[in-house]
C-alpha cells in the first residue's frame, strides 16, 4: 500500500521522557508558541488537559508562515519518491489567508512544472507525547498528495527509518474518501508500515471541508483520530520484535506532494491549482 515517501531529506535534538509537553518542547520553543486567538473549542480538548502550543495562522493575506515555528525544505522530486514538485519558499505557494488559514498550493507553472511548499518544525518545535492535531481541508485530485507528519528529532543524526516516522494524515487523490495514519520505524518502513486507513463516514470527499486529524502519543502507543473518532491504536507490542522508536522528540511536517510512487501521477482530470488550507495545528498535553 506504501511507497517510500520518506526517502526525502529530513533534518535536529532529543529529549527527556516526561509527560508535561510544557518540557518537551525543544529548547526556544516556547517563545515560539502562540496562544489561540480565541477559545478552544470544546471537541478540541476531549481527553486532553492542556494546551501547550498552537500556531493559529492568524496575520494578514499574504503574508509568510511564522519563521519561529516554521522551516521551508527546498528542492526537487521528493527526495526517492520520484515526485514531479519543487518545494519552494515562495508566498505563491506558501503563505497566511488573511482568515487565520495557512495555505499550501502545489501548482502548475508557465513552463509544466509543478512546485508546491514542504513545511516543518525542526529544531523550532518538538513536542514529545501529546495530542498532536490540525484541523485541514485537503486539497483533491488525482497525483496530489497531502500530508501532516512527523518525523524523530534525533535525525539525521540516527538515519530514517530508524529514526522514527508517525503519519498523522495522508491522502492520496484517487481514494478521495479515505485517509491513512502509519507507524515507520526499523523493521516496519516503507511499503511494510504499521498502517490503517479511515473511510469518511459518508464515503465523501475529505477535500469537500475541514477535517480535525489528531494522534494521541503517549509512552508505548499511539492513536489516531478523524474529528475526534479514534480508529486505529498501535502499541511497542505491535512491532514484529523490532524497536519501538517513539520516545523521543518529534518534529511536526506539513507539505502536498505532487505524483510519486504511491499516489500516482497528474493526468487529465486533475485541475491546478490545489491548496491544502490548514485552520491550525496544535499539541496538548494529556
Amino acid at each position: 500500500m506504501r511507497t517510500e515517501r520518506h526517502h526525502r531529506t529530513f533534518l535536529a535534538p532529543v529529549a527527556t521522557a516526561a509527560l508535561t509537553l510544557l518540557a518537551l518542547l525543544s529548547p526556544g520553543a516556547a517563545s515560539a508558541a502562540t496562544a489561540p486567538a480565541s477559545p478552544v473549542p470544546a471537541s478540541d480538548t476531549v481527553g486532553a488537559q492542556a494546551l501547550v502550543w498552537s500556531d493559529e495562522f492568524n496575520g494578514p493575506a499574504g503574508s509568510a508562515p511564522n519563521a519561529a515555528n516554521w522551516n521551508h525544505e527546498t528542492g526537487n522530486h521528493g527526495w526517492g519518491n520520484n515526485e514531479l514538485q519543487n518545494y519552494r519558499n515562495n508566498r505563491s505557494n506558501s503563505a497566511l489567508d488573511g482568515n487565520g488559514n495557512l495555505v499550501i498550493t502545489a501548482r502548475q507553472e508557465a513552463d509544466g512544472s509543478y512546485t508546491s511548499a514542504r513545511m516543518t518544525t525542526q529544531g523550532k518545535v518538538q513536542p514529545q507525547y501529546g495530542r498532536i492535531e490540525a484541523r485541514i481541508q485537503i486539497p483533491r485530485g488525482q497525483g496530489i498528495w497531502p500530508a501532516f507528519w512527523m518525523l524523530g528529532g534525533s535525525f539525521p543524526g540516527t538515519p530514517w527509518p530508524h529514526s522514527g516516522e508517525i503519519d498523522i494524515m495522508e491522502n492520496i487523490g484517487r481514494e478521495p474518501h479515505l485517509v491513512h495514519g502509519s507507524l515507520h520505524g526499523p523493521g516496519y518502513s516503507g511499503g511494510n508500515p504499521l498502517t490503517g486507513s479511515y473511510m469518511h463516514p459518508q464515503g465523501w470527499s475529505f477535500a469537500d471541508t475541514f477535517h480535525t486529524f489528531a494522534v494521541d502519543w503517549r509512552p508505548g502507543s499511539v492513536t489516531w483520530s478523524v474529528n475526534g473518532n479514534a480508529y486505529q491504536t498501535y502499541t511497542s507490542a505491535d512491532t514484529r520484535g523490532n524497536p519501538w522508536v517513539y520516545d523521543q522528540q518529534f518534529f511536526m511536517i506539513l507539505n502536498v506532494a505532487v505524483g510519486g510512487n504511491w499516489p500516482g501521477y497528474p493526468d487529465g482530470s486533475t485541475q491546478l491549482p490545489q491548496r491544502m488550507v490548514v485552520d491550525y495545528v496544535r499539541v496538548y498535553s494529556l
